[in-house]
């Protein structure tokens, strides 16, 4: 079953996840954390009647796989979405400078140009008062259109004519970046709240699995490590400075302090 396959089968759950209900990503990248819940899956095997016999509800198990393809297609939908937004707004940035600077250069030739047909004066002025990006945009249509008949008056004041076609295809140029943007900015949100939901629905899974097989092996190092985070624990040693490089000598580790039982997700 594909990952799209898997997020088809649990979207209606994953969205029934209410905001109250939400849990961070937290330090582990996402990735990382679908690696460690697939591996969770494999890991606790072995343990089936262990882990049943202490009340582990083993769908929640079965289930793992399913929820880490779920997850893995929200993040890479939320993933593609920021990107081409923030690639958007990038060149948003660069294009519509140009296009202010565009619409500046044909006022300030019309304003001279138009200096004694108030009328025209007065359909400069109302463009140029519509300072908000979208108003810009639709400045260079309205300019591009406006001398109408009047171009022997720009013409007479040496303006180059190809502006207007520029001006109008600078619009056409802005208008789908624009969109682009600042598109649909509820959608933009409703991606990454569903990449939350997904990863909540699959912590829920991961922190009853975990905190049940720390509970059944908590005097038996060598099944215990499979219920734990590496990434975590790798933060940990880099951080205290310990050094786990071969050819060293180890200075004697304290007694092990157990690890704190994940946090149980609230139904």
């Amino acid at each position: 079953m594909s990952s799209v396959e898997e997020y088809n089968m649990k979207l209606d759950v994953i969205k029934g996840i209410t905001d109250d209900q939400l849990k961070e990503t937290g330090s582990i990248p996402i990735g990382i954390y679908i690696q460690e819940a697939e591996f969770l899956y494999t890991w606790c095997q072995d343990d089936k009647e262990e882990l049943i016999a202490k009340g582990l509800d083993w769908t929640l198990v079965e289930e793992l796989p399913v929820r880490c393809g779920a997850l893995r297609h929200a993040e890479s939908t939320w993933t593609r979405e920021r990107f081409n937004r923030e690639e958007a707004e990038k060149l948003w940035l660069v294009e519509s400078s140009k296009g202010y600077e565009l619409r500046n250069v044909i006022a300030h030739h019309f304003y001279y140009a138009f200096r004694e047909d108030i009328t025209l004066i007065n359909r400069v002025n109302a463009i140029m008062a519509n300072n908000t990006h979208a108003g810009m945009i639709q400045g260079l249509y309205d300019l591009s259109v406006l001398p109408g008949t009047n171009l022997e008056l720009l013409t007479q004041v040496g303006f180059d004519l190809t502006l207007l076609n520029q001006a109008a295809q600078k619009a056409d140029e802005l208008s789908p970046i624009y969109a682009a943007a600042t598109r649909d900015r509820e959608d933009f949100s409703t991606v990454k709240k569903i990449r939350d939901q997904a990863y909540t629905h699959l912590k829920e899974a991961v922190d009853r699995v975990r905190q049940c097989g720390q509970y059944a092996f908590w005097r038996s190092e060598d099944r215990l490590k499979g219920y734990r985070s590496n990434y975590l624990r790798r933060l940990r040693l880099k951080s205290t400075g310990e050094n786990t490089e071969p050819g060293t000598t180890p200075t004697p580790a304290p007694a092990p302090v157990p690890e704190p039982a994940p946090e149980t997700p609230t139904e």
